[in-house]
């Protein structure tokens, strides 16, 4: 007997990647991808008028969802309360990235968790999935300086101003809703463990009303441990990739010029140090590994996470062998987007689509992870098991040492 397409919605849908991988699984009916950005949903809506993802009644809604409501949403689709199966989104993140300045949520996107949370509790999904940065997890309502901290001196954190503090609140309101209804697990991952090509941290939060425990995202692959599958690599990744014409965001001379010193596999640590000084600047003198400084990446390892700039020294995406940018295709490729997708707009357009989208693989593995939860609903949920877990799985990959004694070094 065939199976009952499963009725899904996706929220901050951004370029797809959460919706292709769960549109690859075959257990999803797409009735609407809600999206800000007008470039944006001008490639969801070619892609999806294609064929590539969705079907011809899916609905490409270009809305900011700190105004529009659920309300307007289960109007337009002509659905109730309680009646869609699977609600998935992945709010802007960089108010809470690590690598940005952590505004938290007092930078506007940070709010946008929250009204991700109103459309849960207004749609009453049986399940929903919100992904967002590992940052998230660690994240204060209150961001303090580092330099007016206890250890500069400063007086204590006030508790909005301890770290976890955002999703603490967060997970509070998601548990409170609805009367309780809801069961929260969360998942720190990364995309490399499950057969992605790239390192990509994420986080992968599951509520349902079904009184399931969300199964375990289980690791299907692995440095050095027979029992998995090895780490898919950039060679995986770019196989039988021919571009005559490749779309680039690409360095500029001087970069190239420093970047033609570096061999495959290497970075800043490879220059001869008066180089690394004179290139670097102020950075050379920075705390921490700078990595990606004037990174050319190994064909043998997986990618490093793609970012909407690749082109920037500090965060380098150089191709093994030619000095120049991963293209637009190429970062697809890591993404795992279909070959056949189309980014539209300007190049710093389609970067920004493929630096920011979730990784289609890990849409595959929400994506069955979902189908399961709603499947096994049937069954008895133990008494003792907490209304919410959080679970760490390696959503730290270190691949390499970078440089020593003059070559690349793979570590595990």
């Amino acid at each position: 007997m065939m199976q009952r397409k499963l009725t899904a919605v996706s929220l901050f849908t951004g370029a797809g990647g959460l919706d292709v991988g769960l549109d690859s699984t075959g257990r999803f009916d797409l009735l609407a991808a809600v999206e800000l950005q007008e470039t944006f949903c001008k490639s969801l809506r070619r892609n999806q008028e294609q064929g590539r993802f969705g079907t011809s009644d899916t609905r490409i809604i270009q809305a900011d969802l700190s105004v529009y409501t659920p309300r307007e949403l289960m109007a337009e689709l002509g659905i109730k309360p309680g009646e869609l199966d699977v609600l998935v989104g992945g709010p802007p993140c960089q108010s809470f990235s690590t690598a940005g300045r952590r505004g938290g949520v007092q930078d506007p996107r940070g709010q946008l968790i929250w009204n991700y949370l109103d459309f849960v509790r207004e749609l009453r999904p049986k399940v929903f999935l919100m992904e967002n940065v590992r940052g998230l997890l660690s994240a204060a309502l209150e961001h303090r300086p580092i330099a007016e901290r206890p250890p500069q001196g400063g007086e204590p954190l006030r508790p909005e101003e301890q770290p976890g503090s955002v999703f603490d609140l967060w997970l509070s309101d998601a548990l409170d809703m609805c009367g309780g209804e809801y069961r929260v697990d969360t998942f720190e991952v990364n995309a490399v463990n499950y057969g992605a090509p790239q390192l990509r941290e994420r986080v992968l939060v599951f509520g349902n009303r079904l009184g399931r425990v969300t199964p375990v995202l289980t690791p299907t692959h692995a440095q050095d441990d027979p029992m998995l599958a090895p780490y898919r690599t950039l060679r995986d990744a770019l196989d039988g990739l021919q571009e005559s014409q490749p779309t680039l965001l690409d360095f500029s001379p001087r970069k190239k010029h420093y970047l033609d010193l570096v061999p495959t596999g290497g970075n800043w640590r490879s220059l001869p140090d008066d180089v690394a000084q004179e290139s670097m600047g102020r950075a050379y003198h920075a705390k921490g590994g700078r990595s990606g400084w004037w990174r050319r990446l190994s064909w043998d390892l997986p990618s490093p996470t793609i970012t909407t700039m690749p082109n920037h020294s500090s965060t380098s995406m150089c191709h093994p062998e030619q000095t120049r940018v991963l293209s637009v295709v190429e970062c697809a490729r890591v993404q795992e987007f279909p070959d056949d997708w189309e980014f539209l707009g300007s190049v710093t357009e389609q970067m920004k689509q493929v630096g920011n989208a979730v990784p289609a693989r890990l849409g595959i593995i929400a994506g069955e992870t979902v189908a399961r939860l709603i499947e096994d609903a049937s069954l008895d949920l133990a008494h003792d098991v907490p209304r919410a877990t959080q679970t760490y799985i390696k959503s730290h990959v270190r691949t390499r040492r970078w440089w020593q004694n003059g070559q690349a070094v793979v570590q595990a």
